[in-house]
């Protein structure tokens, strides 16, 4: 196959480069610095830059591919949420998928698929509800975002392209949210390490969570299965609280976890985004259960364990 893929940089996107160059297929990645994509993925990528103002190459190669894997978007921890920060979240996904969609039903040839990023966020603040793609959305800043995301990916079903976007929940991997768990401040040592950590607010939101090689496996499963189409939760089939991951993470490192932090600390610390972390969603995958993919992670205990024993 020849797969675009759209952020393929990042923190999920370099894998699923590489799993899909191991498997033979044929990978272009669209990007804005193309010499920092070569480097990145190495000599097997063909990397372009892409948008509305780049040389028209890459709708060349969007034309001419079989499947787009969509995941470009600007981390949403990344700073604290200011409003321009805010617009920056919205239009780094929103705007990029337009340009992208745009590109795909102009083409006089199309891909077969649209493979999107989304986040599990699109069903806001669920409480103990149990979560399929079925459940509607929320209405908080995520969920509006998410929303507006998804919306715009679909516009290229229209154009006869399948469409499937994928809810992507906590991805636990080398670096990413895992890491950001682990050096909360900006010091050389882990809380964790010196026991000083532990769980956020009251413990009791869920936190939908996923191993990095299930999730890159369902990017590539969405992208080679012709019957994966719509909204896809990327989570693991066992959902925990925010103090059963806390507790399970203190398993893994062998270290205890006595010193919560408390919701006003949060919101001091990280402003608006306390508010995401505060919340959860009892989130189930079961269009991937259904259709048949085989996680390789389905318990925290042995996804951190991986992880962390690397």
């Amino acid at each position: 196959m020849k797969v675009v893929v759209t952020g393929a940089t990042g923190f999920i996107g370099r894998p699923v480069c590489k799993t899909l160059m191991q498997a033979g297929h044929t990978v272009t990645a669209l990007t804005r610095d193309p010499e920092r994509a070569r480097t990145t993925l190495g000599p097997q990528a063909s990397c372009l830059a892409w948008g509305e103002n780049a040389a028209p190459e890459w709708k060349q190669a969007v034309a001419e591919a079989d499947a787009v894997v969509h995941l470009a978007g600007e981390p949403i921890g990344a700073q604290k949420w200011t409003p321009a920060f805010k617009q920056k979240i919205l239009d780094s996904r929103v705007e990029t998928t337009r340009v992208l969609v745009a590109a795909i039903c102009a083409g006089q040839s199309k891909p077969d698929a649209l493979i999107s990023a989304s986040g599990i966020n699109v069903y806001g603040d669920r409480k103990d509800e149990t979560v399929t793609e079925e459940t509607g959305p929320g209405d908080d800043f995520l969920a509006q975002v998410c929303r507006q995301w998804e919306a715009e990916a679909q516009k290229a079903a229209a154009c006869g392209v399948r469409v499937a976007r994928l809810r992507t929940s906590v991805v636990l991997g080398q670096g990413g949210a895992l890491e950001r768990m682990l050096y909360p401040l900006p010091l050389p040592v882990s809380l964790w390490k010196l026991g000083l950590a532990g769980k956020l607010g009251s413990g009791r939101q869920w936190l939908p969570w996923i191993h990095i090689d299930d999730a890159v496996g369902l990017y590539v499963w969405a992208a080679t299965h012709a019957e994966v189409s719509g909204p896809v939760n990327v989570t693991a089939p066992n959902p925990v609280t925010n103090a059963q991951f806390t507790a399970a993470l203190a398993r893994a490192l062998h270290r205890p976890a006595f010193l919560p932090v408390p919701a006003v600390a949060l919101r001091a610390l990280v402003g608006e985004f306390a508010e995401t972390l505060l919340i959860g969603q009892k989130a189930l995958p079961t269009v991937a259960l259904r259709l048949g993919y085989a996680f390789r992670y389905p318990d925290l205990d042995a996804a951190l364990h991986a992880l962390l024993s690397r």
